[in-house]
């Protein structure tokens, strides 16, 4: 029994201590690191009671009869002060939400809740041989007569390569159906079969479709918002600051690709790793054989310009940008410096949620912290699309 406990109490021990120092430099154990962070970060709870629980059950069995008993007791009490550090700082993301929301100076009205309607696999266009869908979330019963729902795109991530809109962006596709609004989780051409902007153009497409078959889905084409995390939020970035230009919408260059709000989540900000926050490895193992398809030695400007910091502008729309202080994927400097460079220059407001202790991709997990940002991004997007009809835009709908 003394035994097992110090297993315990090591293994308790050593995922907190991972969670708080995370590995970022070793090739070997960044991936396993980060997965065990995440977990442990947003899973806290779940992690304590279990850890609490196996240790009451040795304890009950004798397992403080001696000093290897005791050692693991106090690994483990240590452990549990960590993890309730870890539930604190996710509680706090209320707080954090009112704070980098109370530049708006208005407050989002409570919705009406609807039922929720899904349909999967609509086709929204093809490309490179592929056929691209998205999933549509929305409320079950139909506007009021004469009156347009808000929409809004989700942008999974997943390195460029992977991922798909069944796993990303769910949480917070349902909530904003519930409370009228129009989602769109669109997949898009992975590398390394596609190679950048193949991924941008796409979801440029889906913008066009949404506003295409704005009269089928009751949506309001003059306003849609997009989202995303990790590389879904890169290009949820970079939809928003290359609306309507040319050079990423071949063949459909006049078509209408304005994003009226934005919502990036623990993104990726500079392809050129400018400020070496990121290991080298990330551009030169990731990003110029399989996204890229190029060398950044050679065409430097191809990598700046796919990096949001390249692209910022006057004429930005809104954004809400979310990052954690804790990411080891998409460093919180490289958001840090994206925020501060578009507010030197955006007409519209930028909004930054920096979430103490979040790892990256935090919202995977329907955690504490995971239902707060939702409830946060709600209110942002509520309170943007009724300030645009304070200035003249089209009638708010019943959301």
């Amino acid at each position: 029994m003394s035994w097992a406990l110090l297993v315990v109490g090591v293994v308790s021990f050593g995922l907190v201590v991972n969670a708080f120092l995370p590995v970022r430099r070793s090739v070997v154990l960044f991936l396993p690191s980060f997965l065990a962070a995440l977990l442990t970060i947003e899973l806290a709870w779940l992690q304590l009671f279990v850890s609490v629980a196996l240790a009451a059950v040795l304890v009950a069995g004798g397992a403080l009869d001696t000093l290897v008993g005791w050692v693991g007791l106090a690994l483990c009490v240590v452990s549990w002060l960590a993890l309730g550090v870890t539930v604190v700082w996710s509680r706090a993301s209320s707080g954090a939400a009112e704070a980098a929301l109370a530049d708006l100076g208005v407050t989002d009205d409570p919705a009406p809740r609807h039922r929720l309607h899904r349909t999967r696999n609509v086709v929204y266009a093809r490309a490179g041989g592929r056929v691209l869908k998205l999933d549509v979330y929305e409320p079950a019963d139909p506007p009021p007569p004469g009156t347009r729902r808000p929409a809004v795109l989700q942008v999974h991530g997943g390195a460029w390569m992977m991922g798909d809109k069944r796993t990303q962006g769910i949480p917070l596709m349902k909530a904003l159906a519930r409370h009228g609004w129009v989602g769109f989780n669109a997949n898009y051409r992975l590398s390394p079969a596609a190679t950048w902007p193949d991924h941008l153009v796409d979801l440029k497409r889906a913008l066009v479709y949404v506003r295409e078959h704005a009269d089928e889905y009751g949506v309001d084409p003059g306003f849609v918002a997009v989202t995303g995390g990790s590389a879904g939020g890169h290009l949820a970035v970079m939809l928003a600051l290359t609306q309507c230009d040319p050079q990423f919408q071949p063949g459909f260059e006049q078509a209408d690709t304005t994003v009226q709000a934005c919502v990036p989540s623990y993104a990726v900000y500079d392809f050129t790793n400018r400020n070496e926050t990121m290991p080298s490895e990330f551009r030169d193992w990731l990003l110029q054989p399989f996204i890229m398809k190029a060398f950044y030695d050679e065409e430097p400007e191809r990598f700046r310009d796919a990096s949001p910091l390249d692209h910022v502008r006057a004429d930005a729309p809104p954004f809400l940008v979310i990052h954690g202080d804790h990411d080891t994927l998409a460093p919180v400097a490289d958001a840090r410096d994206f925020v501060a460079s578009l507010r030197e220059v955006s007409r519209e407001p930028v909004l930054y949620l920096e979430l103490r202790g979040a790892q990256h991709a935090f919202d995977v997990v329907s955690s504490i912290r995971t239902r707060r940002v939702v409830k946060a991004v709600e209110r942002f997007l509520g309170v943007q699309r009724r300030l645009r009809a304070d200035r003249g835009g089209p009638d708010p709908t019943d959301s």
